[in-house]
């Protein structure tokens, strides 16, 4: 690359749209550094008229770190396993993303991260909204802060995909879950970020229910303040490459009975500390 990216800060809660790569050409070790510490810092980046084909888009993801593959989503890319196709039409029931959550936290080593293009947009509507969730937790009081650093949540993926999916057999079918620090340490910026959501935590380890489902409740709403958010408006041909260790992210349904189609790939993360 003979340039550097251009990052321009899209909220002062979250993201940076980027400027000057080309994401179909392979990153060069110094481009993949540079990305790696906007991504921390900014949780989610966006590009714009990227053209990707199935592999390029593997090798993008894979210059971050092995691919994850879902342990639910029913439609793949056929041939390409590591590849999520997210289609929404006259006929969906539900759509993928529907409240605020990081992607597949139920894993024992949740993603990394999500690449995200997308290939086919409605004429107004199916925006992503994304939070920061360092922000979440900086914002809050410094007792509110040691109380939750010693907490652990219980993240069931039961909770999410039971039932979920009607083309998906489940007769036999687990599902992961996993206990992680509702306060964890991002490996990359050493900063703190609230880490749990609606979509898989179910509760607090140490607390009572009610102690438990009280907490949980704040949290949920103060995670979704607007004052932390960016809103990212698609085009065909848009990327969107996201944090799930530090920013949550909501994707509206606001289009229905137009279609929208995406592809994904999902980054291996680690257990979070």
């Amino acid at each position: 690359m003979d340039t550097a990216p251009e990052f321009i800060r899209m909220t002062p809660g979250c993201g940076a749209l980027v400027r000057g790569i080309d994401l179909a050409q392979p990153l060069d070790k110094a481009a993949t550094e540079q990305l790696t510490n906007a991504l921390a810092d900014h949780g989610v980046l966006f590009f714009r008229d990227q053209q990707l084909t199935h592999e390029q888009h593997k090798s993008l993801g894979r210059c971050f770190g092995e691919l994850h593959l879902h342990p639910a989503w029913p439609r793949l890319v056929d041939g390409h396993p590591e590849i999520m196709e997210l289609y929404t039409d006259e006929n969906s029931k539900r759509i993928a993303g529907e409240d605020w959550h990081s992607d597949v936290t139920c894993d024992r080593e949740p993603p990394l991260g999500t690449i995200l293009r997308m290939i086919e947009v409605p004429p107004v509507g199916g925006d992503t909204l994304f939070a920061n969730m360092y922000a979440a937790f900086e914002s809050l009081s410094s007792p509110m802060q040691r109380f939750l650093e010693g907490l652990t949540a219980l993240h069931d993926g039961e909770n999410a995909y039971r039932g979920r999916y009607a083309d998906a057999s489940e007769e036999g079918k687990t599902y992961p879950r996993s206990e992680h620090p509702v306060i964890r340490k991002h490996p990359v910026s050493s900063r703190k970020a609230l880490f749990v959501n609606r979509i898989f935590t179910t509760r607090i380890i140490e607390l009572t229910p009610q102690e438990s489902d009280s907490t949980l409740r704040m949290l949920f709403e103060h995670i979704a303040k607007p004052e932390f958010q960016c809103r990212f408006q698609w085009q065909a041909g848009s990327v969107a490459f996201w944090d799930n260790r530090c920013v949550q992210h909501y994707a509206l349904w606001d289009y229905y009975p137009n279609r929208r189609r995406g592809l994904r790939v999902t980054i291996k993360g680690d257990v979070p500390y």
